[in-house]
């Protein structure tokens, strides 16, 4: 955790720096992958610099193949566990997308965003916290004693089939687990940080067929995965 915070605080400190000399928008007039990759470790946990830069916090190679998928389905509708620049970058391709999250003041902070883009409207964004009692709880620290049963179960109060369904939330393997059944014909799931090993082992147990597309990722200096699941022929 320290190792993060300190590796912010470098970048967000080079930011400002590079920001008045012009150097950032520099970077942002080039398309290459490795200069949007590299213009992207400076908007690390910045929402309003990741919806400038139109890139959600996956692989460069998953964000280039849902691009594609959605291309070809206008009429497509996404649900997401967990909001952020995603859901604005979701709004901007697909005909619908429902988002859940559980932390009410960030889903304030996106959902000002979303009245704010002329894609707001598109995006129904569902807060749903934890409870204090359940069966599903959530393996990352300082979740301890939170359960997100409800969480989990709000995909259930949004009527039809899903051509997207990303899963980049609390508790993603109960996610995926209610995520199968309401995929649409040649619908996709997306889990991301698919390098962790509890998520590689929910994905092999689905008996979904896996498409982990890793490498250069949007605001990390290292390589990560990212994983696109459709139902095996």
């Amino acid at each position: 955790m320290i190792i993060i915070q300190l590796y912010v605080k470098i970048f967000r400190g080079l930011r400002a720096v590079l920001r008045p000399l012009g150097a950032l928008k520099l970077l942002e007039r080039h398309k290459s992958r490795r200069a949007r990759w590299f213009r992207s470790l400076f908007a690390i946990y910045d929402l309003d610099d990741l919806i400038h830069l139109e890139l959600p916090w996956w692989t460069f190679d998953a964000i280039e193949a849902v691009d594609e998928i959605l291309a070809a389905r206008p009429d497509a509708r996404v649900l997401e566990w967990g909001s952020g620049a995603s859901t604005l970058w979701l709004a901007a391709r697909a005909k619908q997308v429902t988002s859940i999250e559980h932390d009410l003041d960030w889903a304030r902070e996106v959902q000002l965003r979303l009245d704010a883009s002329p894609n707001g409207s598109k995006v129904a964004l569902h807060h749903v916290g934890s409870q204090t009692k359940g069966n599903i709880g959530s393996n990352k620290r300082g979740f301890d004693g939170q359960f997100f049963d409800d969480y989990v179960a709000a995909i259930g109060d949004v009527s039809g089939d899903f051509d997207l369904i990303v899963i980049d939330g609390r508790a993603r393997e109960a996610c995926l687990t209610a995520a199968i059944s309401r995929l649409a014909p040649g619908g996709v799931i997306l889990l991301d940080d698919f390098k962790r090993k509890r998520y590689r082992d929910a994905a092999s147990a689905s008996g979904l067929s896996v498409d982990a597309k890793e490498g250069l990722a949007v605001c990390l200096p290292l390589p990560d995965s990212t994983a696109l699941l459709t139902v095996a022929i």
